[in-house]
C-alpha cells in the first residue's frame, strides 16, 4: 500500500490545483532547470497560481553547496517564511538538492516533488533521501526527510532523450534483481523501447515505498536498495571528478555487473544467472570506458561509501535473480578485480 504522500496522476494539473487549494501556502517557489523550464513547466504553470520560479543549471556537477546557496538566496530574497512551500520540478539531481534546500531552510519548509525523469520517478523521489555531492563524493551531505507530496506522471517520460530514459532503467533492473524474478523475466525479454512504463513505474514505486516505510533511515532492509551502488558510485565519482560525463544509471549498470561478478566468484550466485544478467545489461547500456591504470583509484573511492563501517567496504550482493543480501564485506582487491573483469568484456 502506498503512503499518503505519493500520488499517481493522469491529470497532474488538476491534482496540483486541488492539493494547493487545500494547503493554502503563504508563498510557492518552483525550482526548475533549463530543461524542465522548457519542456515541463508549461504543463503546470497555470495550475500553480501565484508563484515564482528559481532556475538552476542541470547536471550532477551542479549538485553542490554553491548551487544550494543560489537556491537559499532566492528563497531569502523572496522572503519565504516557514509556511511557504517549494515545488521541485525535475529529475533526481534537482529533487535531491531541492528537497535538501527546503529541509534546511529555516529548519525546514514543505516541499513537493514532481519528478520528470524515469530515474527520479522509480527511485530518487521515493523514500526521503535528500542531499548533495561534496568534493565529488556522491550524496556526501544530506538528510532524511519526506516531501509533503510526490506526484508521479508518466507523461513526463515522453520528454526524455534516450540516454536519460536508459539511465532510469538501471534502477528498474536493480529493483527486479533484488526482489522479483518474474518481473526481471518480463523486462529482460524486451528492448528499452518496448517496455510498459506505467506497469514498471507502479512496480518500482510500490516496492521501494514498502522497503523505505519498513526501514526509513536505512538501518537494515533498506540497505538492499544500494545494490549496484558501491562500485557504481565509486566509478561515477571518479569519472565526474576527472571531468568526464557519466549518467547515474550508467554507473549503476556497471555496479550491477561487477558486484554480481564478485558474488559469482564467491559461489554466492550461479554462473548461468550471472551470464544472463551481464548479457542483458550490456545489451541495453553498452560499456562504460575507463583505463586499467585507473582501476586502483576508482576502487579506493569505494572506501568512502556511506554504507561502510570501520573502514570496511560493505556491499549488496545477489544470491539469485530476485534475491540479495546486504552488509557483505568485500575487499578493495575484489573491487579492482571486478572492474578489470568488466573492462575485459
Amino acid at each position: 500500500m502506498l503512503p499518503d504522500n505519493i500520488l499517481f496522476s493522469d491529470q497532474i494539473a488538476e491534482d496540483l490545483i486541488a492539493f494547493l487549494k487545500k494547503k493554502k501556502y503563504s508563498k510557492l517557489a518552483v525550482l526548475v532547470d533549463e530543461h524542465t523550464l522548457e519542456h515541463c513547466y508549461p504543463l503546470l504553470k497555470d495550475a500553480l497560481g501565484d508563484h515564482f520560479v528559481i532556475e538552476v543549471s542541470s547536471g550532477e556537477e551542479q549538485k553542490n553547496l554553491n548551487t544550494c546557496q543560489t537556491i537559499w538566496q532566492a528563497m531569502t530574497d523572496q522572503a519565504l517564511d516557514r509556511h511557504a512551500c517549494i515545488l521541485v520540478l525535475g529529475g533526481g539531481v534537482l529533487g535531491d538538492m531541492g528537497g535538501f534546500c527546503a529541509s534546511t531552510y529555516k529548519r525546514g519548509i514543505d516541499f513537493i516533488l514532481v519528478p520528470t525523469t524515469l530515474l527520479a520517478q522509480v527511485d530518487a523521489s521515493i523514500g526521503g533521501k535528500l542531499g548533495i555531492d561534496f568534493n565529488h563524493f556522491k550524496n556526501h551531505i544530506g538528510v532524511f526527510n519526506q516531501p509533503t507530496l510526490t506526484i508521479l506522471h508518466s507523461g513526463f517520460l515522453k520528454t526524455l532523450p534516450t540516454p536519460e530514459l536508459r539511465s532510469g532503467f538501471a534502477e528498474v533492473i536493480k529493483h527486479t534483481l533484488i526482489s522479483d524474478k518474474a518481473m526481471w523475466d518480463e523486462i529482460s525479454a524486451k528492448s528499452l523501447t518496448d517496455q510498459d512504463w506505467n506497469k514498471i513505474l507502479k512496480h518500482s514505486v510500490e516496492f521501494k515505498a514498502a522497503v523505505t516505510q519498513e526501514d526509513p533511515t536505512e538501518i537494515g532492509l533498506r540497505k538492499i536498495l544500494n545494490a549496484g551502488h558501491t562500485i557504481g558510485h565509486a566509478l561515477e565519482s571518479y569519472l565526474l571528478g576527472s571531468g568526464r560525463k557519466i549518467l547515474h544509471g550508467e554507473a549503476v549498470a556497471v555496479g550491477l555487473i561487477t558486484e554480481a561478478s564478485i558474488a559469482r566468484n564467491r559461489k554466492m550466485h550461479d554462473d548461468r544467472s550471472f551470464q544472463y544478467i551481464k548479457a542483458y545489461i550490456l545489451k541495453i547500456f553498452g560499456k562504460v570506458q575507463f583505463e586499467s591504470k585507473e582501476v586502483g583509484a576508482i576502487a579506493s573511492l569505494a572506501l568512502q561509501d556511506k554504507k561502510n563501517k570501520d573502514n570496511r567496504i560493505l556491499c549488496v550482493l545477489p544470491t539469485e535473480i530476485g534475491k540479495a543480501v546486504w552488509d557483505v564485506e568485500i575487499t578493495q582487491a575484489e573491487v579492482e578485480n571486478a572492474l578489470l573483469f568488466y573492462r575485459s568484456l
